[in-house]
């Protein structure tokens, strides 16, 4: 140590000592800034940066050896040879180079040890060969031991320096690898010149072609200047870094603040992934980033394929295995001054959880799981259209109907019949074969598809099978005694040559079998009564009737007797059948009574009435004709609110007409349902007073606005003494119980004559004005037409 001391102290300048030093910090602190450019590059971005950092640390090392020999002082004239100085440059940059290659080429310890052993082998190489180029009167004797040691020190420190500085980037590390580098070349150097000795030879000549150290000075100048250069471009490259990696930690941040994963993607390599991504691969950042995003989207999902300005949906591959849906959307920004790809990740199972959810609600009923009346339709007409005739095969179409299901209903609550109707879906899909299919249409109406049968009759064996299963499944139940099966069964082609046409066809055989006495089954028959048939083809078309517009409302003006004024109307529907033409009412409507289709029907006569009453001036009424069916569903008071509401009509303009049928058949619910509408201020009436159930009861139990006096008591009555008495006495009652009375069916002067006479009000009828349309009315008491919602 003390020859090296005094080496430095008395041998040196120690003013281009310190310069030294000072290049040679400067040179190894860029190096190790620049070494990690080198790092974290790829391709021929990477072999850029190597040879930068190769040559600032090569000259570094050269300007530091060459500074630190114009600064000793051997007492006499030196030199420097070109080539070999030239070469201990290209040494120093070369395997310098070297190590660096071979550093960054792995990440594991043996690579950084020995690419630096490398970097401290041409530090060493450099400074021996510069020495080599050292002319000088004499010659240079070497202590081995000190030189032993320069190497030592050169290969160790340099091994630690990039050991350091790549194992983990850190300010600290980043310190501690430029101090490491700056020993191993100062180190090497002081000890290096410590081991030489200049022997003087006045004969020894030192040769024309070297360089005179002033020459030499100036190189060295130049490459210093290059040095510092390089150090400044450094500092500024670490400086940017720096600023990169907070920009790049807040957009982290931020990245991790979402619940969609994202990626931010170089081309198609993901170069950084938030918490959420991770969460959806169940991989780490660290396995994520590097990665191409096929190794996540199997389906692809390259350049082309990039979902920029609009989404794509497509499969992530998670870590163990499993397929996440997801979807994606792409955007381009601008990421390390380069553009780069930012790609949105939203797992959609739920969404698309909630979408099979929604289509198997479509598409089946949510009680029985079965398909319900879409799914039904589509199968059988895949059915029919795949059959070929020349095969002998057949289809059948099997109806079921519960038979007192409403009874289960009423008398042990309607938990008690959902539960009935899973027992029979239970019973009945338990005899189904493969490729047969059972639907649920809709209450307790059920349909059964028995399509590839060779023999026709064996629907009547699976029917015998079904009622077998479902009186089995009622044994001990709610159900059990009550409760039993219809099957009514069409076969294709032999029934009929369409879809349509069979499920008619078993409806109408169904029918039969309910009429013959229930719990059987019966094959529809072209015998059949027509009558019947007839009866359930016009249920199946009023099921649609409104859809399809073929419903239609005509007015009949209510008049007062005396004045002949109009005070109202009575809405009266139409049905204006394609194919039959008109059909009365009498015969309709109780055939939608008892199908049910009334209610809709109902309800879209006094939405039509309501609206065509709300375009006309003052206070005349509209009458409209309600069902016992309508009457008893517990929301007709709410759908009457709602009409009001709709189309603006005035509630006390409004007048429901019942038939006493209604009070007989529930007169409690009947009541409390009456009471509802006059709350609401609707006004209500009762019809066809004096047939059927006419009892003064019914008037004492309800105070109703209005009496009408049934048609079949007006006919003559001028000259009918029965019927004119039954007239005077209904009048009678009305006046005192100060009730209005109204007669319908008017149609003769002589009729409405006596009715005068007997101070009977109000009075319709053809004398007084046949039903019409809405266009076909007078305009005179319209005002401006009021439509839904307005």
């Amino acid at each position: 140590m003390l020859t090296i001391y005094n080496c430095i102290v008395y041998d040196h300048d120690l003013r281009l000592v310190l310069l030294a030093a000072v290049v040679c910090t400067l040179a190894s602190f860029a190096a190790v800034s620049l070494l990690n450019h080198v790092r974290k590059s790829s391709g021929a971005a990477r072999w850029q940066w190597l040879a930068v950092s190769a040559t600032s640390i090569g000259f570094g090392i050269w300007a530091t050896h060459f500074i630190a020999m114009l600064a000793f002082s051997p007492g006499t004239t030196v030199a420097y040879s070109m080539g070999l100085t030239a070469l201990s440059l290209f040494l120093a940059i070369g395997l310098t180079g070297a190590g660096i290659g071979l550093a960054v080429s792995r990440a594991d310890s043996y690579a950084y040890l020995s690419g630096g052993a490398i970097i401290g082998a041409g530090i060493a190489a450099m400074h021996y060969t510069g020495m080599a180029a050292y002319q000088v009167q004499g010659h240079l004797e070497w202590h081995q031991l000190y030189v032993a040691a320069s190497l030592v020190s050169s290969v160790l420190l340099g091994a630690l320096a990039l050991y350091v500085s790549l194992r983990q980037r850190s300010r600290r590390n980043t310190l501690v690898a430029g101090v490491l580098l700056t020993l191993a070349i100062c180190g090497l150097h002081f000890i290096g010149m410590a081991a030489v000795t200049v022997v003087m030879d006045a004969g020894a000549p030192i040769p024309v072609s070297a360089i005179n150290p002033t020459l030499m000075a100036m190189g060295v100048a130049v490459v210093s200047l290059a040095v510092l250069v390089i150090a400044g471009a450094a500092l500024w490259l670490d400086l940017r870094e720096q600023q990169l990696e907070v920009e790049t930690m807040r957009m982290h941040a931020l990245a991790n603040a979402a619940v969609e994963g994202i990626l931010v993607c170089d081309g198609d390599t993901i170069v950084s992934a938030n918490d959420s991504f991770c969460d959806l691969t169940g991989l780490p950042r660290d396995q994520i980033v590097g990665r191409s995003l096929a190794a996540f989207f199997p389906e692809g999902l390259g350049p082309s394929a990039k979902p920029l300005n609009g989404v794509l949906e497509s499969q992530l591959l998670a870590h163990d295995g499993s397929v996440v849906a997801v979807e994606l959307i792409a955007r381009i920004i601008d990421y390390c001054d380069r553009p780069h790809s930012v790609v949105a990740v939203r797992d959609i199972r739920e969404r698309k959880k909630a979408q099979a959810d929604i289509l198997r609600l479509a598409n089946h009923d949510p009680l029985t799981g079965l398909p319900n009346r879409r799914s039904f339709s589509g199968k059988l007409n895949t059915e029919i259209g795949a059959m070929n005739p020349q095969d002998g095969r057949y289809l059948a179409l099997l109806c079921l109907d519960l038979d007192r299901f409403k009874e289960v209903n009423d008398i042990f609550g309607h938990s008690a019949g959902d539960a009935l109707l899973q027992r029979v879906t239970q019973a009945v899909t338990a005899v189904l074969r493969e490729g047969q299919m059972m639907a649920r249409l809709g209450g307790d109406e059920f349909a059964v598809i028995l399509p590839g049968l060779r023999d026709p009759t064996h629907a009547g064996r699976v029917a015998d099978d079904i009622l077998a299963a479902v009186r089995n499944a009622n044994e001990g139940t709610h159900g059990e005694g009550i409760v039993s099966t219809s099957i009514g069964i069409a076969v294709y082609p032999s029934d009929a040559s369409d879809s349509e046409s069979l499920i008619s066809h078993a409806d109408t055989a169904l029918y039969k079998a309910k009429a013959e006495g229930r719990n059987m089954h019966r094959f529809f028959e072209a015998a059949m009564g027509l009558q019947e048939r007839e009866r359930r083809l016009i249920e199946y078309d009023l099921r649609n009737a409104v859809k399809r517009g073929e419903m239609g409302v005509v007015y009949q003006p209510q008049k007062r007797i005396d004045s002949r004024e109009t005070i109202g109307y009575e809405a009266l529907i139409r049905w204006y059948h394609p194919q039959r033409g008109e059909i009365d009412p009498s015969y309709f409507i109780p055939i939608a009574e008892e199908s049910g289709a009334i209610v809709q029907i109902g309800e879209w006569v006094l939405r039509m009435a309501c609206l065509e009453a709300a375009t006309w001036d003052g206070d005349m009424t509209i009458a409209v004709n309600v069902s016992p069916v309508q009457l008893h569903g517990g929301a007709f008071p709410l759908s009457v609110q709602s009409i009001l509401m709709a189309t603006g009509l005035q509630a006390h303009r409004l007048e429901i007409e019942i038939t006493e049928t209604a009070l007989i058949k529930d007169l409690n619910r009947t009541l409390v349902t009456l009471r509802h509408l006059k709350l609401l201020g609707v006004k209500v009436t009762l019809d066809d007073f004096g047939t059927g159930y006419s009892s003064l009861a019914n008037l004492r139990a309800f105070p109703f606005d209005k009496i009408k006096i049934d048609r079949s008591f007006i006919h003559s009555v001028n000259t009918n003494e029965q019927a004119a008495a039954i007239v005077r006495a209904v009048v009678g009652l009305g006046r005192g119980l100060g009730c209005p009375v109204l007669a319908e069916g008017v149609e003769t002067k002589e009729e409405l004559d006596f009715l005068h006479l007997e101070d009977c009000q109000m009075a319709q009828g053809y004398f007084l004005g046949r039903p019409s349309a809405a266009e076909d009315m007078s305009a005179e008491f319209r005002v401006e037409p009021k439509r839904l919602g307005a």
